[in-house]
This record gives structure tokens, C-alpha cells and sequence, in this order.
């Protein structure tokens, strides 16, 4: 058989540079974002990312003009590339009940296939480029929204925000901590007798039912979008 002499790169537009200056920078993100993700962005140097991504001290900056500016690039990825994601998937949807769980539920899914993302999600979420951008954005949009067309009862909108992006955070730590069964949820869950088994529906149902949605409604859309991811 004959082999075709342009190597691997035969099917693909990409050049060999152009592939290795994007591996390089998905390298330095994802040393970024672990290192961001128990410390925070002033609790990490540069060369302390350079160094967990094995790459030159100057490399970073062919990449990136600052930490700053990595750190910028981390947001966007965890709250507004994601943030589209689930608008993009949840296109057709007209209830603001359903849309506000569908969001809950993929976020919280998400935290648990992707547990750093779900670290540093948990991390940044008050900071106020979470706040103001992405998933929290959406979020203050969504409940909005359900206010306005009165599907959600709500007499101070800026305490409903606060209490669920509490709800919404709690549930993605606790989430995460179903992995470990050592974890301080899981003692949580033997000393109340219950059970940790679908976390998603039910936080969902309780950040609804918050929002003035009744129990049996809360549930039956909870259950219908669980059944949609």
C-alpha cells in the first residue's frame, strides 16, 4: 500500500507550528488553572506555572502578556465558553423553570466529569468577573427573566440571586464530594440518613421550589431535564 508522504499531517489544515504554539498554551492553561485552583491568581507566580507546564520562563510570554492575562483567559473558559454552551444546548426551551434547571444540572454534571473545573469554579465564583460574566450573568438573566414573566415569586430579586448561587455552589462542592467517600458529605449524609444519589435532580428542585415553583412541579421538571442530558 502506498503511504502518503505528507506524514500525519496530510488530513489537517493545522501546521506543525501552529499545532505546537496551541499545545503549548493549553499546557500553560491547564497548569494555570491547577495551580489558580487551590491558590488562587495572587497566590501563584509565573515561573510556578512555567514550571508545572515544563515550558521555558519565556515561553510564557510568547502566550500571554501577564498572569493577568492568563487568569482572564481561565474565566473565560470555566464561566463564558461553558455559559454558551448550555445556552446553545437548551435552544427550544420557552419555561423559565426548565431553563434554570437545565443550567443547574449541567453545571453540576459538569463539575463532577471535570473536577478541576468544577475547583475553580468553586473558587472564583464570587469574585466579580464571576459575577458579572458567564455563568453568573446567565444566572442573574434566568432569574430575572422567571420574575418578570412571574413564574418565579421572588420580593427582592438580589437575596434570590445570593441564595441560589449559594445553593448552586454548595451543590457543585457536594457534588464533587460524592467521589470521595471520605469526604465531609458523605459523614453528612450517614448522620441525617440520606442518600447522595441524584444530587443534580434534587438540588435543582430545591433551587426551584425557592423561587416560589411547588414541590410537585419542582420535581417534574427537575426529572424531565435529567432525562434531556
Amino acid at each position: 500500500m502506498h503511504k502518503d508522504i505528507r506524514g500525519d499531517d496530510a488530513d489537517s489544515t493545522e501546521s506543525r507550528g501552529s499545532r505546537r504554539k496551541r499545545q503549548t498554551r493549553e499546557k500553560l492553561l491547564q497548569a494555570a488553572m491547577e495551580l489558580m485552583a487551590e491558590r488562587g491568581m495572587d497566590g501563584v507566580a509565573i515561573n510556578e506555572i512555567t514550571e508545572r507546564a515544563d515550558v521555558g520562563f519565556g515561553t510564557f510570554y510568547n502566550h500571554f502578556p501577564s498572569k493577568e492575562a492568563i487568569y482572564a483567559a481561565l474565566i473565560k473558559q470555566v464561566f463564558e465558553d461553558f455559559a454558551d454552551h448550555i445556552d446553545a444546548r437548551k435552544q427550544g426551551m420557552t419555561d423559565p423553570a426548565e431553563i434554570l434547571a437545565f443550567s443547574i444540572q449541567m453545571t453540576l454534571h459538569k463539575a463532577t466529569t471535570d473536577v478541576l473545573w468544577g475547583k475553580f469554579l468553586v473558587r472564583e465564583s464570587m469574585t466579580p468577573e464571576a459575577l458579572t460574566r458567564g455563568l453568573g450573568q446567565r444566572l442573574v438573566r434566568d432569574v430575572l427573566t422567571g420574575v418578570q414573566q412571574e413564574r418565579f415569586t421572588s420580593d427582592d430579586p438580589v437575596t434570590s440571586f445570593i441564595a441560589l448561587s449559594g445553593t448552586v455552589i454548595a451543590g457543585v462542592m457536594a457534588q464533587q464530594m460524592t467521589l470521595d467517600a471520605n469526604s465531609p458529605v458523605h459523614h453528612l449524609s450517614s448522620f441525617i440518613g440520606g442518600s447522595l444519589e441524584g444530587l443534580p435532580q434534587r438540588i435543582s428542585k430545591t433551587a426551584l421550589m425557592s423561587l416560589g415553583i411547588s414541590p410537585e412541579q419542582a420535581d417534574a421538571i427537575s426529572s424531565s431535564v435529567e432525562d434531556q442530558l
